[in-house]
């Protein structure tokens, strides 16, 4: 890439939509044509489309991935004051859904070579209030799903996982979304699979559960009117779910690209004073996420370079100022206020060229052979 200006960004959606043009623009016309734009044919195409992908009876489309944790949560029959356990180093959504369902958010701490929610330290957050686990299969990388669905059982608790970052992911032969009582995805536009909006939907085999989270998502009704409760208007519509149908027959094979370009990295990376994200079998890289006590400095060089790199996440949930309420002090979360710090996605998605990739790696190299 020598002689030109670079910029390689952390997704190209752009990329993306030139690859599969063809199918999306016929799609999008359909749905045009036929006026179908709130739930309708094209989204209930999708939800059985994606129901069967997962294995599972019912998908359930709504307006995000918030919602569908919202709903999901109420649908269980979440109560005021009940307790949810939530890994300390995540997206906002998946605490803040817990306090809209009107639970009350605990904060467990991750492990440091998953960063995924650490089982042991969650078996030591229960108590007598605590309702519910909601592991996140942050990044891509499957949760310990065998262990946490094990204290689920052990204590009677719901286990509602956030499959957001992970759709495709594959959790001992399942996938993952459906190794608890409800999965719950967001196909916010840079997801592995991404609608080009905010859609979201829920995952479940539990016929009861499902209805009602249908009715809670469409103002608590099943029909036009008849309204059997109070619920919340968040529906996939049309256009999202003609857009993640196409998008759905592809998603397979970006998975596993995605799993070639991570691959790529560890290669060019592995001599390199750097830790990278351990792999699993099913992960899907939805983020590729190094480690480096020279975070910034790594991160203003790459940036100066035209490389768009990122953070996810700057900051441990529970030291946000969101969360200044709950009193946590300092070094309560360790593992999550370390990782918040040193942490830096590099670019990753199923059209990055092995000439890319070799910038980003000559540019994070070079910035260590230099120091």
């Amino acid at each position: 890439m020598e002689g030109k200006a670079v910029k390689i960004p952390l997704v190209d959606l752009k990329a993306q939509y030139a690859a599969i043009k063809d199918e999306i623009d016929p799609a999008l016309a359909s749905v045009i044509a036929r006026t179908a734009f709130v739930a309708g044919p094209f989204a209930a195409k999708f939800e059985e489309e994606f129901a069967a992908y997962l294995g599972v009876k019912h998908c359930i489309g709504v307006g995000n991935g918030t919602d569908a944790l919202v709903v999901a949560l109420r649908g269980l029959g979440l109560k005021e004051g009940d307790e949810v356990l939530v890994p300390a180093l995540t997206f906002i959504a998946t605490s803040e859904a817990v306090t809209m369902a009107g639970g009350r958010v605990v904060f467990v701490d991750v492990d440091p070579e998953t960063r995924l929610m650490d089982p042991d330290l969650a078996a030591a957050a229960v108590t007598e209030k605590t309702r519910a686990i909601i592991p996140v299969h942050l990044y891509g990388r499957p949760a310990e799903m065998d262990r946490l669905c094990g204290l689920g059982g052990q204590h009677r608790l719901w286990l509602l996982e956030d499959g957001a970052q992970a759709q495709g992911a594959i959790i001992g032969g399942r996938r993952a979304g459906t190794c608890s009582s409800a999965g719950c995805f967001s196909f916010y536009p840079g997801k592995n699979l991404g609608a080009y909006g905010d859609a979201g939907a829920v995952a479940t085999d539990d016929d009861e559960l499902a209805e009602r989270i249908r009715m809670l998502a469409n103002h608590g009704r099943l029909a036009k009117y008849g309204h059997l409760m109070e619920g919340t208007n968040s529906r996939l519509d049309g256009l999202q779910g003609a857009v993640l149908s196409v998008k759905l027959r592809h998603l397979d094979q970006w998975n596993q690209a995605r799993r070639k370009v991570a691959a790529a990295y560890r290669e060019r990376l592995s001599d390199l004073p750097l830790k990278l994200p351990q792999d699993h079998p099913g992960h899907v890289y939805h983020v590729f996420v190094v480690e480096t006590d020279r975070r910034d400095e790594l991160l203003a060089h790459l940036n100066e370079n035209g490389v768009g790199a990122s953070i996810h996440y700057p900051d441990a949930l529970p030291r946000l100022k969101a969360y200044q309420h709950l009193g946590h002090k300092p070094g309560d979360f360790p593992v999550a206020e370390k990782l918040a710090a040193t942490i830096l996605s590099l670019p990753i998605y199923p059209e990055l060229t092995e000439e890319q990739i070799d910038y980003v790696a000559g540019q994070v190299r070079s910035f260590f052979q230099g120091a």
